[in-house]
């Protein structure tokens, strides 16, 4: 019968026949098609585009996706049973035909009990083609052995299943000259989206608190209020922090310890509280401690309501006590004669059962009355400004509402002021506090930088985005409730430098940002093209949103050749872009410096980026805001994804430790001297701490910030630059 139909229906030796499309999707967790389905890079960039040719694999590895796909050809008329089998989750599509808008869901296995077969019927009518398209997709986790099969019979009782072989299969397209970034042949069907049976929005909703919306997220939509017209309202002023290294030689990556952070307001919710189950460090208390003990110090119990209840209590808790230590006495007696007697009580055992007594059993009691009293907690104020590299899920510093409440006050005091030539009174009013953010000197005092969101006339909105510094002024009052936190996590200390005047403010000298800086994004890149195309059109899709003409993309290539770049760019609807290619072996430091020679202004901003980043839209804004030229450079904080979690589904931790993605000032880092590219060659790891170094002995500041939704999407190792394949 087979021999038969493979005449009927086939031709020998072409090459699309005896194999199908496999697509492999590496580095991604789950057990679900759904998980599968969220990849970044799912269904157009695979890992690994090759052929299989019988419908059952099993690779003995571990969290990859698997799309299969092509064609496949009964080989006789008649009603087929097929059946599918896999380890975790795998789904079979099958169409009418070969047009893939038919493609149907036929089996799904995996989603309840693993290693399961699911059966099911379907008509296979002659047909000139003799051909359906089909897909098999296969997510499998880190356990288990990984395995996915299909396999069919004619609808008889007497007729065994079998794989489906070489010999009823054809691809669906030949990829073997095309680059990986050439995606349009790859179909996308029914199988590849969404399943439409998941379960409601709200119960996918994720607990993290930074997928809140925020108006930080939109400001720079806002028109910006100039300086030039609120300069007068403020005296300008010497600025040198006490802080700032300036002419002293730091030893290799003592600069790490000169970090600092600053202090937020209003909430950003870049506390990542949905991870604190597995990093309770925010809590300043060993993870024994708080295992053992919670919050217990915290809490101060309320007496019963009389004396007799308290003697009543002692006396029960006391009796219940000595019963316990005498039953617990007695148990252990029981025990050493019940070993001694061993023989002798198995023996017995059968008399002694009718009319042993029940065994005795004290439960505790539960006092549901019980009340406690507790003070304001807020663990956040025990944080200093210190970098603290053993806790990756704090976020930033919280600044009281008071202390930024009091900056603000000040600043539309003098805002709405009559000054001379300009009559400006009332011209603006506040709509909100956008943002505040406070960089604490505890000896010359607080430098601030305002975001309002202001209303001018009554009518048009605008943003006040500029940094204020209040001299000699160090927040206000004493913070009664921050101090007895303190004290009850501490004990008593003295408290120094507080003052309760209002702070008096004036405009730091030379401390100004560019709000059109040109920003240069610059990524060296070498074979990683699902990456360079994931990050192609990110950037285009943040051209889109902000409009910004003020951002540049500067892809180094190592000579890549999984795809054509820059084809790629010039494609693409990017603004403003530069591609440069080096050969040669993947050196990140001097990739980056052969980007920063690439740029001519030296006013400029250069963002020393990765690949895998996924960007806010604020961004751009926000690197421009924190890079002062001659003053500071600016190091956000990335949240590093974990294996399987998406921007929209954010499971991770921040990525406290790296430096690696700077905004910097061209001139300053001429100044500093670029990159490392002598010392950091083909390895990859410190070059940022370095760099860390020489910023800081040039007497700049760094601006360290948590940004929200600024992810690294997760990818392992394998595969890039500096790797190479074991075959065993």
């Amino acid at each position: 019968g087979r021999k038969e139909g493979r005449k009927e229906g086939r031709k020998e030796g072409r090459k699309e026949e005896g194999q199908v499309n496999l697509h492999v999707f590496e580095d991604w967790c789950g057990a679900s098609i759904e998980q599968l389905r969220r990849n970044l890079h799912f269904p157009l960039y695979p890992h690994t585009r090759t052929t299989l040719k019988k419908l059952a694999v099993s690779p003995k590895w571990r969290n990859y996706g698997l799309r299969i796909f092509g064609y496949l050809h009964p080989y006789k008329e008649g009603m087929f049973q097929f059946a599918i089998g896999a380890d975790d989750n795998a789904e079979f599509w099958l169409s009418q035909g070969k047009n893939i808008s038919e493609l149907q869901l036929m089996a799904s296995v995996g989603k309840v009990i693993n290693h399961i077969l699911s059966v099911f019927l379907f008509h296979v009518q002659h047909t000139s083609a003799n051909k359906y398209y089909f897909e098999i997709l296969h997510k499998q986790d880190h356990k288990g052995t990984d395995h996915v099969e299909v396999a069919w019979r004619l609808d008889n009782p007497e007729a065994k299943f079998t794989i489906i072989d070489s010999e009823f299969l054809s691809l669906y397209v030949d990829e073997t000259l095309l680059k990986m970034d050439e995606v349009g042949h790859i179909p996308q069907t029914p199988a590849t989206r969404a399943n439409q049976m998941l379960p409601s929005q709200d119960a996918l909703e994720h607990p993290a608190d930074m997928l809140k919306a925020d108006p930080r997220d939109t400001i720079y939509a806002l028109p910006l209020l100039r300086k030039s017209h609120v300069r007068r309202i403020f005296p300008e002023c010497q600025y040198k922090p006490s802080y700032v290294v300036n002419g002293f030689k730091l030893q290799r990556y003592q600069g790490l310890s000169f970090v600092r952070l600053s202090f937020v307001y209003p909430n950003d919710y870049t506390r990542l509280t949905h991870m604190e189950s597995l990093n309770k460090c925010i809590y300043q208390e060993s993870e024994l401690y708080l295992n053992r003990f919670g919050f217990s110090k915290y809490m101060q119990m309320d007496p019963p309501e009389d004396e007799s209840k308290i003697q009543g209590m002692y006396l029960y808790v006391r009796f219940r006590t000595d019963s316990s230590h005498q039953a617990t006495q007695k148990k252990e007696h029981v025990t050493m004669v019940a070993e001694e007697n061993e023989e002798e009580e198995e023996a017995e055992e059968n008399d002694y059962d009718l009319f042993a007594a029940p065994p005795l059993f004290y439960d505790p009691v539960v006092n549901w009355k019980q009340t406690f009293k507790a003070s304001n907690l807020d663990f956040q104020a025990l944080r200093s400004d210190r970098i603290d590299l053993k806790c990756n899920t704090s976020g930033n510093l919280p600044l009281q509402e008071k202390e930024a409440s009091m900056v603000v006050q000040v600043f539309l005091k003098k805002l709405n002021q009559k000054t001379k030539g300009a009559p400006i009174s009332r011209r603006f009013q506040l709509e909100r506090i956008v943002n505040v953010e406070k960089r604490q000197d505890y000896l010359r005092g607080s430098r601030y930088f305002l975001e309002l969101e202001l209303l001018e006339q009554g009518k048009r909105r605008v943003r006040f985005s500029e940094y204020v510094y209040a001299r000699g002024w160090h927040g206000g009052s004493s913070r009664e409730e921050e101090t007895n936190m303190k004290e009850l996590a501490w004990g008593h200390r003295r408290h120094l430098m507080t003052s309760k005047d209002e702070p008096v403010l004036c405009w730091p000298l030379s401390f100004l940002w560019n709000p059109r800086a040109v920003v240069h994004f610059i990524v060296p890149v070498k074979n990683q093209a699902r990456w360079v195309k994931q990050f192609i059109v990110d950037m285009e899709e943040l051209f889109r949103i902000t409009k910004d003409p003020y951002f540049n993309v500067i892809i180094v290539d190592y000579s890549s050749d999984d795809m054509n770049i820059e084809k790629a760019l010039k494609q693409s609807s990017l603004r403003s872009y530069q591609y440069l290619r080096l050969s040669g072996n993947f050196e990140r430091s001097k990739g980056l410096q052969a980007g920063i020679d690439k740029v001519k202004d030296s006013h400029s901003i250069i963002f020393l980026c990765d690949l895998h980043i996924h960007f806010p839209a604020e961004i751009v804004d926000s690197v421009r805001k924190h890079c002062v030229e001659g003053k500071m450079a600016f190091a956000p904080i990335v949240m590093r994804l974990k294996c399987g979690a998406t921007p929209q589904q954010p499971d991770g931790y921040w990525e406290i430790n790296g430096f690696g993605l700077l905004g910097i000032y061209k001139s300053d880092l001429v100044r500093i001297g670029g990159m490392n590219t002598q010392e950091f060659r083909d390895k990859w790891g410190g070059e940022d701490w370095e760099l860390l170094d020489r910023i800081f002995q040039a007497g700049l500041e760094v601006e360290r910030l948590y940004i929200r939704n600024f992810f690294h999407h997760y990818h392992s190792r394998r595969g890039m630059w500096n790797r190479r394949v074991l075959h065993i």
